[in-house]
């Protein structure tokens, strides 16, 4: 008996000191669904990452207005892999008032199920646009009519989530999908997201190379965003966020996928799996 206690004691000891078991990375499929292209030819090196890690699809958008030749390189991608590649319709000027009506021939003509990204607050780049602009509401209108979400780039402040609450509440019917969660705190999120049901949030660049992030490249998933998206699971989608060339390079896709799925493992099973692939799928009609 005293044999058996002192084992069992030593075993505890062992355990106590190795901590609590780390979690294993998500391995089910993953939706891309927020990235960029930095010229044509990137796309082969994205795919071939995406082959490599189980990635079932991937959304390109435009990045704000700043690529001129971005709809080719993206109407390319899409010819040469069907697929994969899924193209969101790029958006014009946001505060003319003619954007809506360019928007409504493009989605006509391409039967996309997204338009964006469009640049509301970008500190960077010195944007400062009122989503609750009368331009601005022309676009949600369509977007409510043809039932296709909007991604928008906005920074958000006290002031910028009040003009975007403002927009969500005059067209209920339309989503906004807030890219890189609008670098708010959970906290600020979560208010926001329970008064706005039409509200989805992409957790795009928000990986190790980028402040806020969600982990660093070897760190645990912070427990605020954990606690957060587990608690609304479906509001939640999941954006590698590739944009400038040296991030098409296979060793840095490499590393910023399979931190995708190390900090996609932390979450429970069926919540990292919503996350992964399933919001996006339904959310822009992905099957």
């Amino acid at each position: 008996m005293r044999g058996a206690a002192t084992l069992a004691l030593t075993l505890l000891a062992a355990l106590t000191v190795a901590g609590p078991a780390v979690a294993a990375d998500y391995t089910g499929p993953l939706i891309d669904a927020h990235s960029h292209l930095p010229n044509a030819p990137a796309i082969d090196a994205y795919v071939a990452a995406m082959k490599r890690h189980n990635v079932r699809k991937v959304v390109l958008l435009g990045v704000g207005g700043v690529q001129p030749d971005e709809a080719e390189w993206i109407e390319a991608a899409v010819k040469k892999y069907p697929d994969l590649v899924t193209a969101a319709v790029r958006v014009p000027d946001p505060t003319n008032m003619a954007a809506a009506g360019q928007l409504d021939v493009e989605l006509a003509r391409t039967k996309a199920r997204v338009m964006g990204e469009v640049h509301i607050r970008q500190v960077s780049r010195k944007i400062e646009r009122d989503p609750s602009s009368p331009a601005f509401m022309k676009i949600l209108e369509l977007s409510s009519h043809r039932g296709v979400p909007i991604v928008i780039h906005d920074e958000l402040t006290p002031a910028a989530a009040a003009s975007l609450e403002a927009a969500l509440a005059a067209h209920r019917q339309a989503v906004i999908v807030l890219a890189h969660a609008g670098e708010a705190k959970p906290r600020d999120l979560e208010r926001l997201l329970a008064r706005n049901a039409n509200l989805m949030v992409d957790l795009s660049g928000m990986h190790f190379q980028r402040t806020p992030s969600l982990a660093k490249e070897k760190g645990p998933l912070d427990p605020a965003w954990k606690a957060l998206i587990a608690k609304m699971p479906e509001r939640f989608l999941m954006g590698v966020d590739v944009w400038a060339a040296r991030l098409f390079e296979p060793a840095m896709l490499d590393r910023l996928m399979t931190w995708t799925r190390r900090v996609l493992g932390e979450l429970p099973p069926d919540v990292a799996e919503r996350v992964a692939w399933k919001n996006a799928s339904v959310l822009y009609h992905l099957d």
